[in-house]
């Protein structure tokens, strides 16, 4: 089993999530902060959160990508996650994230999303990366535009749509 490449920023590391993860993301994904908007406010089970993980591992054996922990750079339990995911039944490449909510306002959920989106064109060679996010969510936006991510839906959209495409060679 393809176990994935590990990403490192300044301030952070993010490695392949593993079956060792799914407790800490489970608690993570049910923070009544966080689940508002990631899992519409539904507390999930932790099952859900073990097949989520399961996906993740699945699509770095098949696509070379996959959801990654995110953990301070001196190490420790994860403090979030970042991951590119294929969109079932389509061929978008959606990036997924958050920050467990003590962390919120320090830029880390921008630091993890730009290594993934650099990863996701620089190593994956994808040409298109899209987010999508719940309008009320503004800091969610404000992250994904920090990463260089243009948004694609109108202004009025319930689902706001950003997008990243490869820069084209000059």
């Amino acid at each position: 089993m393809s176990r994935g490449p590990e990403i490192t920023t300044a301030r952070l590391g993010l490695r392949p999530a593993t079956r060792d993860d799914v407790d800490a993301l489970h608690r993570l994904w049910t923070h009544p902060e966080v689940r508002r908007y990631l899992w519409d406010d539904a507390v999930i089970s932790r099952e859900r959160a073990a097949a989520v993980v399961d996906d993740g591992i699945a699509s770095f054996a098949r696509h070379g990508f996959g959801l990654w922990t995110i953990h301070a750079a001196a190490g420790g339990p994860p403090i979030g996650f970042c991951g590119l995911r294929v969109v079932a039944g389509t061929d978008d490449v959606e990036l997924v994230y958050g920050v467990a909510p003590e962390r919120w306002g320090c830029g880390l959920a921008s630091e993890a999303v730009r290594g993934v989106l650099d990863f996701a064109v620089t190593v994956a060679g994808l040409e298109r990366v899209i987010g999508v996010t719940d309008a009320p969510n503004v800091a969610s936006m404000r992250v994904m535009e920090k990463a260089g991510m243009v948004r694609e839906s109108p202004a009025d959209a319930a689902l706001p749509r950003f997008v990243m495409h490869r820069p084209r060679p000059a």
